[in-house]
């Protein structure tokens, strides 16, 4: 009976029931099939969202130090942000070209420290600059910065260092001070090799020379900061109150404003306005029905006539100026 069983051939509906049951069929699932590979080389620290403010704190550090470096230099200097991510300590070090110009920075009030860096490429034209050159030539010049060449860029750094912290303080009172100068990537021992930071990569232009500028602030500063992120967004997000509308229209009460009425026509030279003689007759070229223009503060809103209040003048709004 047994044997008949096993000798007996199945048919094709009954082999495909069989793969459709095992197909079906609930299997445990091997744990270690769902696992995933983790490089702890590269902690990942930080939140998307949290690098996306960062971005946006560094763009606006690019905006003020492209101003502060165009007075600084007297010429235009344009500064672009690049790049936010984070790296391993030693990955942001062998990025970094040999030789180059290194500071190591304190972040006062948080231990810790973080690499200021800019590129030779970079320095050299701005170090021309301020000895009076145009820096116009492009020979580029690779070689390690002179004690008398960084006491020059103290002026460079302080300027810059000005205004991260200022870019800073829209999250937290955050001061930056100059500890040490370096220039070799591979001596600037502050971080463990292991230990992740937030790469900030900027590009600096200055006529026709360009360098990169980069920043290494170590993640676990930044994570401590978490907080500080949030309440910063919360503070832009949240809708104003009535409460807080009224607030403000107190702080703002006692404000002053300048106020003009003006009579907008043709202009006149100062050689011709020497010259005028009695009798002589001005056009203005301005219809008597012709509205008048009311600025606030030189900003164009109103528009009315000028009328008698009492024993003086006035000014009447006819209408709003759109914007």
């Amino acid at each position: 009976m047994e044997r008949g069983m096993l000798d007996r051939v199945l048919s094709q509906e009954e082999i495909d029931d069989v793969f459709r049951n095992l197909r079906d069929s609930p299997v445990d699932e091997d744990p270690a099939l769902r696992a995933e590979p983790y490089d702890f080389r590269r902690p990942d620290r930080i939140a998307k969202d949290q690098l996306r403010a960062i971005h946006m704190l560094h763009e606006n550090f690019a905006r003020s130090l492209a101003s502060s470096l165009s007075a600084y230099l007297r010429a235009y200097v344009a500064v672009n942000l690049v790049s936010v991510e984070q790296l391993s300590f030693v990955e942001f070090s062998q990025a970094l070209p040999s030789p180059t110009c290194l500071v190591s920075l304190g972040m006062q009030p948080y231990e810790g420290n973080a690499v200021l860096e800019m590129n030779p490429a970079l320095v050299f034209p701005i170090f021309e600059m301020l000895l009076g050159g145009a820096a116009k030539s492009l020979t580029k010049i690779n070689r390690e910065i002179t004690e008398i060449e960084q006491s020059v860029l103290d002026g460079l750094f302080r300027i810059t260092l000005n205004d991260l912290k200022t870019a800073w303080h829209a999250v937290t009172p955050l001061e930056f001070e100059i500890e040490s100068h370096e220039t070799e990537p591979g001596l600037l021992r502050i971080l463990a090799p292991n230990e992740a930071v937030v790469a900030v990569s900027m590009e600096v232009r200055i006529g026709e020379n360009a360098g990169m500028m980069n920043i290494g602030i170590p993640s676990i500063v930044v994570k401590m900061l978490r907080n500080k992120f949030d309440q910063q967004w919360s503070v832009r997000k949240s809708q104003s109150t009535e409460q807080e509308q009224a607030r403000i229209l107190h702080l703002i009460r006692t404000s002053r404003l300048k106020l003009d009425g003006r009579l907008r026509g043709p202009t006149l030279s100062v050689a011709d306005l020497m010259d005028l003689k009695e009798d002589d007759l001005l056009a203005f070229d301005f219809g008597v029905t012709r509205l008048l223009d009311l600025t606030i503060n030189g900003e164009h809103k109103f528009a009315g006539r000028i009328v008698s209040a009492g024993n003086k003048r006035g000014f009447q709004i006819e209408e709003a100026v759109k914007p």
